[in-house]
């Protein structure tokens, strides 16, 4: 059955320019549900100009009369094989208009992309039960779950040692480099819940649009002349939180064992320290296939708030 929206609401196509009233949407929501707005202007102006999004066909803004009550969007990468969905409102009207409109581009995103259906995903932050019941009652199943991790720094923080063999990369401005770094990255993530292989020139295109990354920020680690460690940090949880965010680390498989990843969060922790953050960030698949969580564990970090994932199966429209 669709749903029928009243006659005193509009919907359109969002664009940057909406980027202030996502903003209050989207932190009226997380304050009712975290107690905080975890969102930020720079994070909604990233979001509706990523690469790759359309709004005319990928994102919706329904509004009662000059008040904007609600916003959907859904999001595709590589090859599309699994796409996210964002949806924010508190009108159960509204929410279900949405969703049906983004069930029904993700099954067009199966047929352009030729799949018989691709896997759909909503985050939900764990404290709110009632929206995840309402996923699960349109067919959205449990798929992981994250922790977002925090370590506080009080004072300086003491800079590790480099493991021996191992050669630092700092910053990225070349081509070169930032090919090497992409590698690591698709090889060490590669069947990781959720984690979709993009090709080189989509996943550079998506870092030069996040106002919160800059190449200075990706980390390298060579050994034995090949690069088989990354560590792509951001500045997305300055402004709200005075924090450093690692948003991807990863080790090649020959490479593990050797402390490099302890090494690129301890490394992160000094950085942060002296560059005055009261700590540093990041986020934990739990049932991540490499013991990730216990690592961050051993070096201090704590688990702050629970999101999960949940997941449907969408057939090609």
């Amino acid at each position: 059955m669709t749903a029928v929206l009243p006659s005193s609401f509009t919907v359109r196509p969002p664009a940057k320019e909406d980027a202030q009233a996502l903003l209050e949407l989207v932190s009226d929501y997380n304050t009712s549900v975290v107690g905080f707005a975890d969102y930020t202007l720079d994070d909604a102006e990233d979001e509706l100009t990523e690469p790759g999004f359309d709004p005319e066909t990928d994102g919706w803004l329904v509004y009662d009369g000059d008040r904007l009550i609600g916003y959907g969007a859904v999001f595709g990468k590589g090859d599309h094989r699994q796409v996210d969905l964002d949806l924010v409102t508190t009108d159960l009207t509204v929410e279900t208009y949405l969703l049906e409109r983004i069930l029904r581009r993700a099954a067009e995103f199966a047929r352009m992309y030729g799949h018989s259906s691709v896997q759909l995903d909503a985050g939900n932050y764990q404290a709110d039960v009632a929206r995840r019941d309402r996923l699960a009652g349109c067919g959205f199943e449990p798929g992981t779950t994250f922790y977002r991790m925090r370590i506080d720094h009080a004072g300086p923080v003491a800079v590790p040692e480099v493991p021996d063999g191992v050669t630092v990369r700092r910053g990225t401005p070349d081509e070169a480099n930032q090919r090497a770094g992409h590698a690591v990255l698709n090889q060490s993530f590669d069947g990781q819940f959720g984690f979709t292989p993009r090709p080189f020139e989509e996943w550079q295109a998506a870092q030069e649009n996040f106002s919160a990354f800059d190449w200075s920020l990706l980390t390298l680690l060579e050994l034995d002349g090949e690069v088989v460690a990354v560590r792509s940090s951001t500045n997305q949880f300055v402004e709200d939180e005075n924090c450093g965010y690692i948003g991807r680390l990863g080790v090649l498989d020959n490479a593990r064992g050797k402390g490099l990843a302890k090494f690129l969060l301890r490394d992160q922790f000094a950085l942060d320290a002296a560059a005055g953050r009261a700590g540093t960030i990041l986020h934990v698949d739990t049932n991540n296939p490499t013991p990730a969580l216990g690592l961050y564990l051993s070096v201090g970090m704590q688990a702050v708030l629970v999101m999960e994932v949940l997941r449907r199966e969408v057939a090609a429209a």
